[in-house]
């Protein structure tokens, strides 16, 4: 029992120490998290051969990198991916320093359909909420059933639906429905 206790408090010092040291993007829940057709520049100092103008992210979530080869990069956030990349070319250079540049976003995208100003694909550029995608999109048309909004939001591979009242929002009722925003999410006002 002492033993599972000593084991479990080590795992927690561990822990929290690496917290400490992880860079303030590293413990971020704002930090932009790579996805598929995502394009990095990626700079390695005083190692040009070590560095690539465009690595686009493929469907797989992987990039292809001199030396190393293919690296998983989706799923992870731009200074997380220098520490990945650093640590594998850390067998080639003597301490490697990366960068790591998110030069085209396209993985964090969602999409407004049916009574809007302008149905379309849209890019994640902040904390955007339901709301304010409605802003974005231009507001409303006339004919738009405003208590009947749904946005749809896949989670562990099932479809979560969220029911948005925006009449009821202006009235100071249903707050909770101005959700924040993720990737690939749908909002359909009908």
């Amino acid at each position: 029992m002492i033993k599972k206790i000593v084991c479990g408090m080590g795992v927690l010092i561990f822990i929290t120490g690496y917290m400490a040291m992880a860079s303030p993007a590293e413990k971020s829940d704002n930090a932009y998290i790579i996805g598929h057709g995502d394009v990095l520049r990626i700079f390695t100092w005083k190692e040009p051969d070590l560095s690539v103008e465009a690595a686009t992210v493929r469907l797989d979530g992987k990039i292809t990198f001199p030396l190393v080869n293919d690296v998983q990069a989706a799923g992870l956030s731009t200074m997380m991916l220098k520490k990945v990349l650093e640590d594998r070319l850390a067998g080639y250079v003597e301490s490697p320093i990366v960068t790591v540049i998110l030069v085209h976003p396209v993985s964090q995208r969602y999409y407004v359909l049916g009574e809007v100003q302008r149905i379309g694909e849209y890019p994640i550029e902040k904390n955007l909420t339901v709301m304010q995608a409605f802003a974005v999109a231009g507001g409303f048309t006339e004919w738009a059933a405003k208590d009947e909004i749904r946005l749809i939001r896949r989670v562990d591979g099932k479809d979560q639906i969220y029911r948005i009242n925006y009449k009821g929002f202006l009235k100071g009722k249903n707050l909770e429905g101005n959700v924040r925003i993720q990737a690939d999410d749908t909002i359909i006002v009908p």
